[in-house]
């Protein structure tokens, strides 16, 4: 009887304490900017995230006026890129025929690590890639995942340019 009676005990208070976690809330998470080397980092609100499912090919839209290699300035949405965390994609902004700004509008927050881990590998793989002109830049270590999609999302972005 003693045992049952702690047996029951535990129980309630095993319930008790797993019904007071609170989930984590997926908010939006901001777009990380690049504009330029030299530039301090700017953040904006994303307002238009969609979901992306399936293949890892999202959509992708381009706008400016005329060919970037004629001067005049062109930004393209890459495709959003699914990884094992969530989905990232670029928007990369062409001047006189080389990246001037990217912003990265979607990447993974799922939870608090997912934040820290991507705050300080973002500005670092939009630096690599305003000094390298490509998307050939190092994986960053921590984020491999984030960094592959960064990656990925921006050749495609790239690829759009040349066409």
């Amino acid at each position: 009887m003693r045992r049952a009676v702690i047996t029951a005990s535990a129980t309630a208070a095993g319930v008790v304490l797993l019904l007071s976690l609170k989930p984590h809330d997926p908010s939006t998470a901001p777009a990380i900017s690049s504009a330029g080397a030299g530039s301090a980092r700017n953040t904006t609100q994303d307002t238009g995230q969609g979901s992306t499912q399936g293949t890892g090919q999202g959509s992708t839209q381009g706008s400016g006026t005329g060919a970037a290699a004629g001067g005049a300035t062109q930004t393209v949405t890459g495709s959003a890129v699914n990884t094992r965390y969530g989905p990232v994609q670029v928007k990369v902004t062409m001047a006189g025929g080389r990246i001037s700004k990217i912003d990265v509008v979607q990447y993974p927050t799922r939870d608090r690590r997912d934040q820290e881990i991507n705050s300080s590998a973002i500005p670092q793989l939009n630096q690599e890639a305003l000094a390298a002109q490509s998307a050939d830049i190092d994986v960053v270590s921590g984020a491999t995942y984030t960094s592959d999609g960064y990656t990925r999302s921006l050749q495609s972005a790239l690829d759009q340019v040349q066409k």
